[in-house]
């Protein structure tokens, strides 16, 4: 039996609890203090550490480097488990024994965490500020929109947040053409009606990043998957499952509003509104197919082939 760990982080230090035991310690989230305690690790430990932003990469890559299992748990998730477990209290010491709990029921079902290249943690950087930025850009300009006082600055402001965007856009194109691969099946996704630059290069990157089994397993890391709540005869609403990163929902989203007005993908479209789909599901479906388009380009490493399109289109 592997020795587990659960590993509650903050700023300046964080909580560790091994499993089976009620002792928790204080660990300083300093290199020193990380490599001191990862010496008194049993060898192939399993670690699971709360995802924190930035808090946790210290002590991911060290422990990673030493040889351990690392599992950076979804946040959501840890928090649902907890409300399962019927806690009533919160504190860093609890979360860390809940932490070590939830890894040793669960870890075999979970993925271990893969350190990114330099250049592919660049790109994760660039592409979750993109997101914040844009976020910002449209709350900014919903909210000056609706004052009833005019403030001068309001065209600078917004145009200095453009001009930030399109500066990591330039990075972003920079930090893909350094990858021959990435490069390669940026420019194959680039072809697929609906994706432009941005999209293709996201959409590349996040399928290079990590090893997906299949399309639906890249989907689910998306958050385009439908959620199920079905019990006995009650049929229950599908929702998007909205797990993963932000950003590419975002943007494939925006691919299928693009895509859905050209001639190839209109038919696709067209087709489930004529069944009485909204709007916006229709371009959830469009997107979903996207999605499934991007990853059979990367995986295969071929080009964009329209005719596949058309004729899968022409099918009823």
């Amino acid at each position: 039996m592997k020795s587990i760990f659960g590993v509650d982080m903050s700023m300046q230090s964080f909580e560790v609890a091994i499993d089976g035991e009620e002792r928790v310690i204080q660990i300083a989230n300093t290199m020193k203090a990380i490599r001191v305690w990862l010496k008194q690790v049993p060898a192939q430990s399993l670690i699971g550490v709360e995802s924190t932003g930035h808090y946790h990469r210290l002590l991911v890559r060290a422990a990673i480097a030493a040889g351990h299992t690392v599992y950076v748990l979804n946040a959501r998730d840890l928090s649902h488990y907890a409300s399962a477990l019927g806690r009533r209290a919160k504190t860093d010491r609890l979360d860390a024994l809940m932490i070590a709990r939830y890894l040793k029921h669960e870890h075999e079902r979970l993925f271990p965490y893969t350190l990114p290249s330099a250049l592919q943690e660049q790109l994760d950087e660039l592409i979750a500020r993109r997101h914040g930025i844009v976020v910002a850009h449209g709350a900014l300009r919903a909210s000056l929109k609706s004052a009833t006082t005019q403030l001068k600055c309001t065209a600078l402001a917004l145009k200095a947040l453009k001009k930030l965007i399109a500066e990591i856009d330039a990075h972003l194109q920079d930090l893909t053409s350094q990858d021959p691969a990435l490069a390669t099946h940026a420019a194959h996704l680039q072809n697929v009606v609906g994706f432009g630059p941005l999209v293709s290069i996201s959409l590349a990157h996040a399928l290079t990043r990590r090893a997906f089994k299949n399309d639906d397993a890249f989907i689910a890391y998306v958050g385009i998957d439908p959620k199920v709540r079905d019990s006995g005869h009650l049929k229950g609403r599908r929702i998007l499952s909205k797990r993963g990163p932000a950003e590419y929902r975002r943007l494939l989203f925006l691919a299928a509003m693009a895509a859905c007005k050209t001639a190839l993908w209109k038919p696709f479209y067209q087709r489930y509104r004529q069944r009485g789909l909204s709007t916006i599901e229709a371009l959830v479906i469009l997107a979903r197919k996207l999605a499934r388009v991007a990853f059979a380009i990367v995986k295969n490493n071929i080009d964009f082939d329209p005719n596949r399109i058309k004729i899968a289109c022409a099918q009823p």
